[in-house]
């Protein structure tokens, strides 16, 4: 191959081995469970939450390791770009996008922030932050069963492989 042809030829994306990881954390937050036994609301509000909680998990499983660490970045990007054609889909104007993705993305950083510590923390903690931050139907009850439910994917996370996991496998 000629040096010019090289140079010319579009470079591989490197997001093109992500895409099975970020459908299966929109699966995996689509499931029935999260809204029929732990009080999620299933509204835009309570499905957009279940999306961040789900890949705030994945991504603090994937900063535990040096070799996944760089794959945040874009995997955070292929969120970005979802969240992007959603809000445009749903008739959000160009002017108003940009403000929108920055109050997602700060979503994002503080539910990280949050999950961070609470992880560490009792249930019962885990489940004060989590009524903070998910739109519940039961905020009596329900954010315990849902700290549960979470603190069980942070444990099959931890439990995946790097493979597994870049692979698309969220659960084992």
């Amino acid at each position: 191959m000629s040096l010019i042809s090289r140079l010319l030829r579009p470079a591989a994306d490197p997001r093109e081995a992500l895409p099975p990881l970020w459908h299966d954390v929109v699966i995996v937050s689509r499931e029935r469970d999260w809204y029929a036994h732990c009080g999620v609301a299933d509204t835009v509000d309570g499905r957009f939450d279940m999306i961040v909680l789900v890949l705030s998990l994945v991504l603090l499983r994937m900063e535990k390791n040096p070799a996944l660490t760089p794959q945040t970045a874009l995997l955070t990007e292929l969120f970005v770009a979802d969240m992007d054609r959603q809000l445009r889909e749903t008739g959000v104007g160009d002017l108003m996008v940009g403000k929108r993705m920055g109050k997602i993305m700060s979503a994002l950083g503080g539910r990280m922030g949050a999950l961070r510590e609470a992880m560490i923390e009792s249930d019962a903690k885990l489940a004060e932050i989590l009524a903070r931050n998910v739109a519940l139907v039961d905020e009596d009850k329900k954010p315990f069963h849902l700290a549960v439910r979470a603190r069980a994917l942070h444990a099959d996370l931890a439990a995946q492989s790097e493979d597994a996991l870049l692979a698309g496998k969220v659960r084992p």
